[in-house]
């Protein structure tokens, strides 16, 4: 293995980036996922494979989410998520947590990664273009994608109404899919301090869309 690639097996079926979100939660909040990482710590090789396959699509959208698009792709989003997969990666032999909080260390991880990207890119990383990332519909006619880029870009705009640590929030609770236990460890708040923040955040969404009629 090279340090420029992250270990791969094959594991059992896992959803693709633009697999559905509900799979992809539902395997990172599984026991078995638990299991997974503490095999990965232990040093199992195919543990370790398996555990980059798994939460690969969580990190992408994560990044695409603080990132957006360059053009009409998300190059320069894919490319953070490849360095957020390495550093988390190099840092597994220095994780001495439970596995159940694996998941805000890696997202902690994730943020700084972002923050780089800002940073060397001369941009304000607090401020960031907002995007909500999808899959890839390949049935989907032109016009279909069309009204979908349109909702996305209207949504991003939403999520620009929002102070950035609201928006943090409301990424890794809704886009992530952590719990807000493990939104709370990756951003430093309490557990009730981010279910508080999310209810402000939500309810400042909703009038903002009833306000503007987007959708």
């Amino acid at each position: 293995m090279t340090s420029a690639q992250v270990p791969v097996t094959e594991p059992a079926p896992m959803p693709a980036t633009g697999g559905s979100s509900d799979a992809i939660f539902a395997r990172l909040k599984s026991a078995a996922f638990h299991e997974l990482v503490s095999a990965a710590l232990a040093g199992d090789p195919e543990a370790t494979g398996t555990l980059f396959v798994w939460i690969h699509p969580a990190i992408v959208r994560y990044c695409r989410s603080r990132i957006g698009r360059t053009g009409a792709a998300y190059s320069s989003a894919d490319d953070v998520a490849q360095e957020v997969c390495l550093a988390v990666l190099g840092a597994l032999p220095r994780y001495t947590d439970r596995p159940e909080s694996f998941l805000p260390f890696v997202y902690g991880i994730a943020a700084h990664k972002v923050a780089d990207h800002y940073r060397k890119a001369g941009r304000d990383k607090a401020e960031p273009a907002a995007d909500v990332p999808d899959g890839i519909d390949l049935e989907a006619t032109p016009e279909q994608q069309t009204m979908r880029a349109d909702v996305r870009a209207r949504l991003g705009k939403l999520l620009d109404t929002l102070a950035p640590r609201q928006r943090e929030i409301i990424r890794l609770r809704l886009i992530v899919g952590l719990s807000a236990q493990e939104t709370a460890v990756a951003i430093g708040l309490t557990a009730t301090a981010v279910r508080v923040a999310q209810h402000r955040a939500l309810a400042k969404l909703r009038a903002n869309l009833a306000a503007n009629e987007w959708l």
